[in-house]
Protein backbone atom coordinates (compact mmCIF):
# COMPACT_ATOMS: atom_id res chain seq x y z
CA UNK A 1 0.00 0.00 0.00
CA UNK A 2 1.71 3.24 -1.10
CA UNK A 3 1.93 5.96 1.20
CA UNK A 4 -0.28 9.23 1.17
CA UNK A 5 1.14 12.35 -0.59
CA UNK A 6 2.07 15.04 2.08
CA UNK A 7 -0.31 17.87 1.78
CA UNK A 8 2.25 20.80 0.74
CA UNK A 9 3.23 23.00 -1.68
CA UNK A 10 6.67 22.32 -3.09
CA UNK A 11 7.75 25.68 -4.31
CA UNK A 12 9.62 28.44 -3.52
CA UNK A 13 8.45 31.64 -2.07
CA UNK A 14 9.64 32.98 -5.02
CA UNK A 15 8.41 30.62 -7.35
CA UNK A 16 4.80 30.82 -5.64
CA UNK A 17 4.96 34.41 -6.41
CA UNK A 18 5.45 33.92 -10.08
CA UNK A 19 2.81 31.48 -10.10
CA UNK A 20 0.17 33.65 -8.51
CA UNK A 21 0.70 36.23 -10.63
CA UNK A 22 0.25 33.87 -13.21
CA UNK A 23 -2.80 32.21 -11.68
CA UNK A 24 -4.06 35.83 -10.92
CA UNK A 25 -4.40 36.89 -14.52
CA UNK A 26 -5.52 33.56 -15.78
CA UNK A 27 -8.44 34.21 -13.99
CA UNK A 28 -8.65 37.96 -14.88
CA UNK A 29 -8.10 36.84 -18.71
CA UNK A 30 -10.49 34.22 -18.97
CA UNK A 31 -12.59 32.55 -15.67
CA UNK A 32 -15.83 32.95 -15.99
CA UNK A 33 -17.08 31.84 -12.96
CA UNK A 34 -16.08 29.77 -9.90
CA UNK A 35 -17.86 27.94 -7.16
CA UNK A 36 -16.38 25.97 -4.16
CA UNK A 37 -18.01 23.23 -1.20
CA UNK A 38 -15.50 21.60 0.76
CA UNK A 39 -12.18 20.75 -0.84
CA UNK A 40 -13.40 21.06 -4.13
CA UNK A 41 -13.45 23.87 -6.28
CA UNK A 42 -15.42 23.80 -9.84
CA UNK A 43 -13.57 26.79 -12.28
CA UNK A 44 -15.26 27.65 -15.41
CA UNK A 45 -13.29 29.47 -18.08
CA UNK A 46 -14.05 31.51 -21.41
CA UNK A 47 -14.31 28.63 -24.42
CA UNK A 48 -10.94 30.16 -25.89
CA UNK A 49 -8.22 28.94 -27.61
CA UNK A 50 -5.36 30.25 -25.61
CA UNK A 51 -7.24 30.38 -22.37
CA UNK A 52 -7.48 26.74 -22.69
CA UNK A 53 -4.09 25.76 -23.38
CA UNK A 54 -3.15 28.42 -20.43
CA UNK A 55 -5.30 26.71 -18.16
CA UNK A 56 -3.74 23.37 -19.00
CA UNK A 57 -0.63 24.78 -18.41
CA UNK A 58 -1.42 25.47 -15.38
CA UNK A 59 -2.75 22.43 -13.93
CA UNK A 60 0.40 20.70 -15.43
CA UNK A 61 2.58 22.97 -13.34
CA UNK A 62 0.29 22.62 -10.21
CA UNK A 63 -0.10 18.95 -10.75
CA UNK A 64 3.84 18.93 -10.58
CA UNK A 65 4.12 21.25 -7.18
CA UNK A 66 0.69 20.42 -5.15
CA UNK A 67 0.68 16.30 -6.53
CA UNK A 68 -2.01 15.50 -3.70
CA UNK A 69 -4.61 17.55 -5.55
CA UNK A 70 -6.55 16.08 -8.36
CA UNK A 71 -7.74 18.06 -11.47
CA UNK A 72 -10.34 17.39 -13.99
CA UNK A 73 -10.29 19.25 -16.86
CA UNK A 74 -13.00 19.05 -19.54
CA UNK A 75 -13.37 21.35 -22.70
CA UNK A 76 -16.68 22.49 -23.65
CA UNK A 77 -18.17 24.23 -26.36
CA UNK A 78 -19.48 26.74 -23.75
CA UNK A 79 -16.68 26.75 -21.43
CA UNK A 80 -13.48 25.30 -19.98
CA UNK A 81 -14.35 24.03 -16.59
CA UNK A 82 -11.59 23.25 -14.47
CA UNK A 83 -12.02 20.61 -11.33
CA UNK A 84 -9.89 20.98 -8.25
CA UNK A 85 -10.46 18.45 -5.00
CA UNK A 86 -8.51 17.61 -2.47
CA UNK A 87 -7.79 14.82 -0.15
CA UNK A 88 -9.46 15.28 3.71
CA UNK A 89 -6.67 17.71 5.12
CA UNK A 90 -6.36 19.32 1.43
CA UNK A 91 -9.22 21.49 1.67
CA UNK A 92 -7.71 24.76 2.22
CA UNK A 93 -5.41 24.49 -0.71
CA UNK A 94 -7.96 23.94 -2.92
CA UNK A 95 -9.82 27.27 -1.64
CA UNK A 96 -6.21 28.87 -2.01
CA UNK A 97 -5.72 27.81 -5.23
CA UNK A 98 -9.17 28.95 -6.69
CA UNK A 99 -9.65 32.36 -4.36
CA UNK A 100 -5.85 33.23 -6.72
CA UNK A 101 -7.96 32.31 -10.00
CA UNK A 102 -10.62 34.44 -8.65
CA UNK A 103 -8.31 37.39 -8.04
CA UNK A 104 -9.17 37.20 -4.02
Amino acid sequence: MSEPLPIACTLSATDLRARSEQLRALGGDGLLHASEAEGRAVLRFRPDTSVRKRVEAVVAAESECCAFLDFQLEHGEDATVLTISAPNGGAEMVHELAATLAGR
